[in-house]
């Protein structure tokens, strides 16, 4: 049988493993597979990426969201293999995994080479320091759940230290400038104002105001506890309208998030920031999300050319450039976007293009099974949602569903955004199940705190 090979299970890579599992694979043991589909990932579980600021806000309780790959490789006809993508041999058509290892460094798993007719590698991107001094040191990213839940401990942790050093009601401040305005006891910095920072300064103000409601500190949520959004460009938002990125900053604004733009950090220390301009920033917690970079792995997986991101260059058929029997997709891949808003841009490092790439490779792939030709992708942009946690959402639908641009905020903003959630498990699960899912997670919130408080 044909060997597919699926590296990454990210939100176009399970999609994508799931539903060639459904149609070639032996999915419940009802019919004789007519292609061996196999889904490589180094962790054991899945969580959709842009949930993970709600993890590192204590909002959303990971595990009740993660998806065991073994249980979906069940349910779907396919198999699964933890392990890191070591590297890859053309000629033998071999992908090498590393060794698995438990929490005490034992191996469990020895490393090993799994054979391909054809290669899907999906491995998602990680965070770009750009070489920053201090940055990868004194800095958190969001990348996985296990830095998010840190992030998270942390956060709570700073909370209660702070209380024990806050004056006693009526006494004088010594958190207070030289024009005598008042300072905040602790201080939260994000570097980076992309969709990731600004949803998560959002949903730090929510718990800020939620840990103080159920006791964990008696500070005042929005004064004691401050939070900077710093960002090197002249907006926040730079990869979205304007029009979009005024209205987030006006809502940011009112929720008390200090935004600090064309400022560029120049060094991360434990407990502050030095910005380019020569102003210092104070930061008990500092998250960087300045940027994104493909995994290192991809700079010498045998040949393959890859661009300044570390991104493998790919052809319109998201075919590898000098291997056929190799795709990539998701924000691995550098695939060019004729028409785009920029000439010479490539596809954007999206949830939705991920999706829209794991479906037409479903189809490429039954044509590729046949020997027919292969037809060229071309990315839909629907436009861009942005969460303020509890408070607001606010975006630009485009393209297809309106015939222009619209700029969107408010309920309807958020019953969008959490809508493409529920399409990435419907897509996974079927709609009855979702249905059944949305149902769930509602009585769950329902009779558990606004957010996780151990």
């Amino acid at each position: 049988m044909h060997r597919f090979i699926i590296v990454g299970g990210g939100a176009g890579g399970l999609e994508l493993a799931t539903r060639l599992g459904d149609k070639f694979g032996n999915a419940g043991g009802k019919r004789a597979p007519r292609a061996q589909v196999t889904l490589v990932d180094r962790n054991s579980t899945h969580i959709w990426k842009p949930l993970l600021h709600e993890v590192a806000a204590g909002s959303l309780d990971p595990f009740s969201q993660e998806l065991p790959y073994a249980a979906q490789a069940r349910w779907h006809g396919f198999e699964f293999q933890q392990g890191d993508l070591l590297g890859i041999d053309r000629t033998a058509k071999r992908v090498t995994l590393g060794p698995l290892l438990d929490d005490e460094a034992g191996e469990l798993m020895p490393q090993r080479d799994l054979e391909y007719d054809t290669l899907i590698v999906a491995i998602g991107s990680t965070t770009a320091f750009f070489g920053v001094q201090g940055a990868q040191e004194n800095s958190l990213a969001l990348d996985t759940v296990a830095q998010a839940e840190l992030f998270r401990k942390r956060l709570i942790a700073a909370c209660i230290r702070a209380e024990y050093r806050a004056p006693e009601p009526g006494a004088p401040s010594a958190d207070v400038d030289a024009a005598g305005q008042r300072q905040p006891r602790i201080q939260v910095a994000i570097v980076g104002g992309g969709a990731t920072g600004v949803e998560l300064s959002a949903e730090l103000r929510n718990t800020a105001q939620v840990l103080h409601a159920y006791g964990l500190h008696k500070l005042d949520p929005k004064h004691d506890i401050g939070i900077v959004l710093i960002e090197a460009g002249p907006r926040i938002l730079p990869a979205l309208p304007e029009r979009v990125s005024t209205a987030t900053a006006e809502l940011l604004g009112k929720l008390g998030v200090k935004l600090m733009t064309s400022e560029t950090v120049a060094e991360v220390s434990r407990g502050s920031i030095r910005t380019s301009s020569g102003k210092t920033v104070a930061a008990d917690l500092t998250v960087w999300a300045a940027g994104i970079r493909a995994p290192a792995v991809l700079s010498k997986l045998d040949g393959l050319t890859t661009n300044r991101l570390g991104q493998l260059i790919v052809r319109r058929t998201l075919q590898t450039e000098i291997d056929d029997n190799i795709f990539a997709l998701g924000d691995c891949a550098a695939c060019a976007w004729p028409g785009g808003e920029k000439e010479g841009r490539n596809v954007p490092p999206r949830a939705q293009a991920a999706h829209q790439q794991a479906s037409f490779l479903l189809n490429s792939l039954e044509r590729r099974l046949e020997d027919k030709p292969l037809p060229d992708y071309t990315y839909r942009d629907f436009g861009s949602l942005v969460s303020l946690g509890h408070f607001s959402a606010v975006g630009s639908l485009m393209g297809g569903l309106i015939g222009g641009n619209m700029l969107i905020e408010g309920l309807f903003a958020r019953f969008m955004y959490q809508s493409l959630y529920r399409m990435h498990i419907a897509a996974l699960h079927g709609w009855a199940r979702m249905t059944l899912d949305t149902v769930a997670h509602w009585l769950r919130r329902s009779t558990a705190p606004r957010v996780k408080l151990h």
